[in-house]
Parts: C-alpha cells; structure tokens; sequence
C-alpha cells in the first residue's frame, strides 16, 4: 500500500518508483524490463534529488559545480552519496546498487533480447524502497505480498544490524566492511564462536539473495528475522555495557 508523499521533492522519484512496482505486479517479461528500468530510474534521480537539495534539509555543502560534475555518472552519484552521506546508505551495499544499473544498461540496451529473473527485480525494488526512504524519511510502499513483506522485513533488519555495527567504526582511517566489523565481534569478545558462527550463516543467506543465487521466497524465514532481530539487541547491550552505559 503506497503512502502520501510527505515532502515535495520526493514526489519525483516517488511517482516512478512506484510505476516501477506496479509493473512488477503485473508480471510478464516486457513488463519485468520495464519495471527494473523504471526503479533504476527512480534510483538515480532519487540520489539526485536528495544531494541538490539545500544545506538547510540535509547539512550538505554542495557547489553548482560539484553536483554538475558527478551528476553526469552514476558511479560518481554513488560516489558522492557514499562521501557525503555515509549515514544514509546503512545497510544497503551501493556496489550491489551498481551491478543492478549495469543489469539494467543490458536490459535497456538490448531491449528485448534479454529477460530477468523475477527475483532480481523484487530484490532491486525492495533496495530501493529502503533506499527511498533513508533518504526522504518515510517508506513510500508497503509490500503486499507475504513473500515480498519478508523480504522488506529482512533488509529492514539487516539495515539495523549494521546500523549497531557502527561504534565498532570508532578510530578507522576508513569505513571497513560489514564482514569485517561482524568478524571484530568476535576479536572483540562482543560475541561467542557459535554466535558469530550464526550471524555469518544469516549474512551468507543475504548475500545469496541479494546476488540473485537464492531466491528469497524459499531463503527467508520469519524465525531468521527474529534471531537477526535478537542479534541487534544483544550486540546493542554488549556494546553498551562495554562503553560504561547503563543497558
């Protein structure tokens, strides 16, 4: 179910994410193109948007110049968001990001002489959504479909499970990647051999999804969500209790 859009510079990329989800409801091959083209679309202008728009709404410092120069690539979108606006792209993995557009150059490229797997598009679709709403502050679609909801639901917590990786970020020259924090776990003693054992079960199982090996109506289960879940506020109180904070 689609929600208002709050802010009216969201009202772009909202209007043609949202066409691209409803191409994905009626599924065909054509329609299957279409809809990864469109997302991808809404992509790109939704990284746009939010980096032209003024420092008032986003504490950005952003030249004419600047924002002319990376707007031209999408690399370099990815790039500047990356730079700038690290807090924004919790969770969502901006090279998985780029692969999809280059898919999606394929697809517009060879027009119909290529199809996708439904699975990539769903899975596309549902980073975007998220991406949508880290950047404009509310979920622009809810997913109907059970399988679909899982999936949502699953991302949404892998975002917060990074989002409580962060203090282990403290004092690194440069951002260092999920698996390495989830391994810092374990050197840290935050975690034990089996829990971490566990958390890299659950990460390997996003990652096949993510790249399209699994598909994520029969990789996903609720009771993974939950033990993810549990993982965030068990790492959340060791972290905390480590720091000198009350838990």
């Amino acid at each position: 179910m689609a929600r208002d859009v709050k802010s009216p510079w969201a009202t772009g990329p909202g209007e043609i994410l949202r066409h691209g989800l409803d191409l994905l409801q009626r599924d065909s091959d054509v329609n299957r193109r279409l809809a990864m083209i469109s997302i991808d679309n809404a992509v790109e202008l939704m990284i746009k948007t939010y980096r032209g728009l003024p420092r008032r709404i986003t504490g950005l410092e952003i030249s004419r110049k600047a924002y002319d120069e990376f707007a031209q690539s999408f690399p370099k979108l990815l790039d500047a968001l990356e730079t700038d606006a690290a807090d924004k792209i919790n969770g969502i993995d901006l090279g998985e990001i780029e692969w999809d557009h280059r898919l999606r150059n394929e697809l517009y490229h060879q027009g119909n002489g290529l199809t996708v797997e439904r699975d990539k598009v769903e899975v596309y679709a549902e980073r975007s959504n998220l991406l949508f709403e880290n950047l404009f502050g509310f979920r622009l679609v809810e997913p109907e479909d059970d399988r679909t909801k899982l999936l949502g639901d699953f991302m949404a917590a892998w975002i917060d499970f990074e989002r409580v990786l962060a203090p282990l970020q403290s004092g690194t020259m440069r951002p260092r990647a999920p698996l390495d924090l989830i391994r810092r776990l374990r050197a840290d003693a935050v975690v034990s051999d089996s829990e971490l054992a566990e958390i890299e079960a659950i990460r390997r199982v996003r990652n096949e999804v993510i790249h399209g090996v699994a598909d994520h109506k029969t990789a996903l289960t609720r009771s993974m969500i939950e033990r993810l879940r549990a993982f965030i506020k068990l790492i959340q109180e060791r972290l905390g209790a480590d720091n000198g904070e009350e838990v």
